[in-house]
């Protein structure tokens, strides 16, 4: 018997299969197999069609249960897992009124900042824990000024994920975890945000009904057997935005349990039972997985770096090099430091880390007579290491002590320059698994009896690949983060 995850991107989607009893991941696959598109009416805009990501869902499941021989009556619940902030409206039939407005669209920004402004920071800090900046309320409240015929229908909102649920079940629902993502969530008096939802204008009964994060949410019905393939019945257990699912992916649940991803962008999150936030202007705080209304408090604060993994790709692209491993090989024949070369990574838009100051890259102390492509690989790899460094340096002044840090087993965390910097320089180790947010979401679907002991042992026993150990020899290391951090200051004391 198997548990179905999905994990609904804005690149792609992302099914995977695994086995009840033991946890083991039997496959991934992805639909489509290139990048969906997106579309950019104006500059900073970008939507998606809902429809698309049902129409890959459905794909998808047919593909895994072909390539893995799964029958639908083998699988006994649904996980899903999606890409946060965005926005769906659909009309009282369950129709999207217009595109998604998705997580990477800036439009709202100003809406979000006025609100701030206005609202207070104070209030905004205290019980959104965040500014409502760029999130899916102020996207809301965008359609509503600018689309008022299209708001004048709205039945309820969605993010992402309620949306490909509502497809399975026709039912509409949504957890306290993504009500917060969205800006909709006051934790100080563990509620919809009412101040909030009437600064906007915005009336309630646009919100969908709240189920708990794990648990029978909703079950498969004739049309989404129908569409999807699997049998009407089978319930939808377990929903939550892709960075708190990857978390949870690498069995991140308690108060100083760090999750890292090094993507095309850089992820560092990291669960606290604190309300107090200090960082509210650079550091994204959510609720986690597993926070309880009036009991548990788990947030997750989430701080991003864009100039991340994008960088390294750069490099790629414009350097003589065959692959990444190539790359990694000419950066572990120079010394640490990479000969006096340094690289800041921030060249893919602004930085909230830095508060939303856009710096770009830059590649200072290059000798064109004694550096060649191998000093920037090394560059590139400890800039960005520097830059999760910087990061953490971020969280621990919002309160977060590190105790545990894990990351997948993907992308930058395959170097080992990356991730033994990383490790020397934050003083912990960091543990690496084999995962994905599709498989993490299969696994979830079995929390609804919450025995997250098991899910525990279950990621450990399948999943661990290695542990980077910070090194004895420190000194250099921080002697090269030193320079970079202070060639960053000069740059944003200019800015």
């Amino acid at each position: 018997m198997y548990y179905l995850g999905l994990d609904i991107g804005s690149s792609s989607i992302k099914a995977a299969i695994v086995d009840i009893a033991s946890g083991k991941s039997i496959g991934v696959v992805q639909e489509p197999e290139k990048e969906m598109s997106m579309f950019a009416q104006k500059n900073g805009w970008a939507e998606q069609e809902p429809e698309d990501w049902w129409k890959h869902v459905c794909n998808a499941i047919k593909k895994l249960q072909k390539q893995y021989n799964i029958s639908a009556n083998s699988i006994k619940g649904i996980g899903i897992s999606y890409q946060m902030h965005g926005l769906v409206i659909v009309d009282e039939n369950g129709k999207p009124l217009r595109k998604s407005i998705i997580w990477c669209d800036s439009r709202a920004v100003k809406i979000g900042n006025d609100a701030f402004n206005v609202i207070g920071e104070e209030t905004c800090s205290s019980a959104l824990l965040n500014s409502p900046a760029n999130f899916t309320a102020s996207k809301l409240k965008w359609v509503k000024e600018n689309e008022p015929e299209i708001y004048s229908k709205i039945h309820k909102f969605m993010l992402p994920g309620d949306y490909i649920a509502y497809k399975f079940s026709n039912t509409i629902n949504t957890t306290i975890s993504g009500l917060s993502e969205g800006i909709f969530w006051d934790f100080k008096n563990d509620q919809i945000a009412d101040f909030l939802m009437e600064h906007y204008g915005i009336d309630k009964a646009l919100v969908p009904d709240i189920v708990e994060t794990f648990g029978k949410q909703s079950v498969v019905g004739a049309k989404g057997e129908k569409e999807s393939g699997i049998v009407a019945g089978t319930p939808i257990f377990y929903r939550a935005g892709d960075q708190p699912n990857n978390a949870l992916s690498l069995n991140i649940f308690k108060p100083g349990e760090v999750a890292a991803t090094g993507g095309t962008s850089g992820v560092v999150y990291a669960v606290t039972d604190s309300l107090s936030v200090k960082e509210s202007s650079r550091v994204n705080n959510f609720a986690h997985v597993n926070y309880k209304k009036g009991a548990d408090v788990r947030i997750g604060k989430l701080l991003c770096i864009n100039g991340a993994g994008i960088q390294y790709r750069w490099l790629l692209n414009n350097l003589a090099v065959d692959s990444y491993e190539n790359m990694n090989q000419l950066a572990e024949n120079i010394l640490v430091g990479s000969d006096g070369v340094c690289l800041i990574p921030f060249g893919n838009g602004a930085e909230r880390m830095l508060n939303n100051k856009e710096i770009g890259t830059r590649i200072l102390n290059l000798n064109l007579n004694n550096h060649h492509k191998g000093h920037l690989c090394r560059a590139a790899l400890e800039g960005i290491a520097f830059s999760f460094v910087y990061g953490v340096e971020i969280l621990k002044s919002d309160g977060i002590k590190p105790k545990v840090i894990r990351a997948g087993n993907d992308n930058l965390f395959r170097s080992e320059i990356f991730a033994k910097t990383v490790s020397t320089l934050i003083g912990q180790e960091i543990e690496i698994y084999n995962t994905t947010g599709a498989t993490g979401a299969a696994r979830a679907a079995g929390l609804h009896e919450g025995n997250f002991e098991n899910f525990g042992k279950n990621i450990m026993d399948n999943d661990h690949v290695m542990t980077f150990k910070p090194l004895n020899d420190k000194a250099p290391y921080l002697e090269a983060y030193n320079k970079w951090k202070k060639e960053l200051e000069l740059i944003l004391n200019k800015k």
